[in-house]
């Protein structure tokens, strides 16, 4: 039960931050997605502990008793829900700011300005697009192509060989894209060690970088039910979210929550 705890409580400890309204929370319900179909290296959770795999339902459980919109994913994944989320409701006169509760890379695409950032919890910093700059090496448009070239064990993405972080955002910061990198390193109006080589080995993976960016790049296009105003966050489910404690084993998380849903 200890992810499902530790869930619970990073899910309220975030709820107390100022200026929460609407929150969401997506779930990789099935691990398995439409990039498995493409792709037979892509990520498919084989490889996770059982003691995990069994408690994903009863995370998305946690997330309902809190309160929260959940959006299981099971043909797209989580990342593709929130990259609709922000193309669906960042842009308007009603929000703010979105927030993106999550350092992970491939999230980082999805920066905009200080108008859309990413929480890096552990740090306590929000990360904005000069904040990706600084950590990546590249904007965040050129999140996916950086992906593509140096790869991404975490979702299976081999990335290209010889590419790696330095020269990777060195070459990107100059031509933004993969597709729009000379072919020959001859070409190259920048420096970067050991360019023959780079340009030898994208040469040789184009085609396996346009996949790979293909995965990297998230779905906008999820069909998500709810309105802007279905994710206003009211408080927690009272005897839902005692029920489950109660279930579990959880009974000194019952006064945690600081706000609770009135009837």
């Amino acid at each position: 039960m200890g992810a499902v705890r530790g869930l619970i409580h990073t899910l309220l400890m975030l709820l107390r931050g100022e200026n929460v309204t609407h929150v969401a929370c997506a779930f990789d319900h099935e691990i398995r997605s439409f990039r498995n179909n493409m792709f037979d290296g892509y990520k498919t959770g084989e490889d996770a502990p059982q003691e995990l795999l069994a408690q994903f339902d009863l995370a998305e459980h946690a997330a309902s008793a809190l309160g929260l919109v959940t959006w299981p994913m099971v043909e797209f994944e989580a990342d593709d829900a929130i990259a609709t989320a922000v193309r669906l409701w960042s842009g308007t006169a009603d929000v703010v700011q979105t927030v993106i509760c999550s350092p992970d890379k491939d999230l980082m695409q999805l920066v905009d300005g200080d108008r859309v950032v990413c929480l890096d919890r552990r740090r306590n910093v929000l990360i904005d697009a000069d904040g990706v700059v600084e950590k990546m090496g590249v904007p965040p448009a050129s999140i996916p192509d950086y992906l593509a070239l140096v790869g991404d064990s975490a979702d299976g993405i081999p990335g290209v060989p010889r590419w790696g972080a330095k020269s990777t955002a060195t070459v990107l910061s100059r031509y933004g894209a993969l597709e729009d990198i000379p072919g020959s390193e001859t070409l190259w109006d920048v420096k970067v060690r050991g360019a023959k080589s780079l340009a030898s080995s994208l040469a040789s993976h184009r085609s396996e970088a346009a996949l790979y960016k293909q995965f990297a790049t998230l779905r906008d296009d999820v069909p998500i039910a709810e309105g802007l105003h279905d994710l206003e966050w009211k408080g927690v489910n009272r005897d839902e979210y005692i029920e489950l404690c109660e279930n579990l084993g959880f009974r000194q998380l019952q006064g945690l929550p600081h706000q609770w849903k009135v009837a």
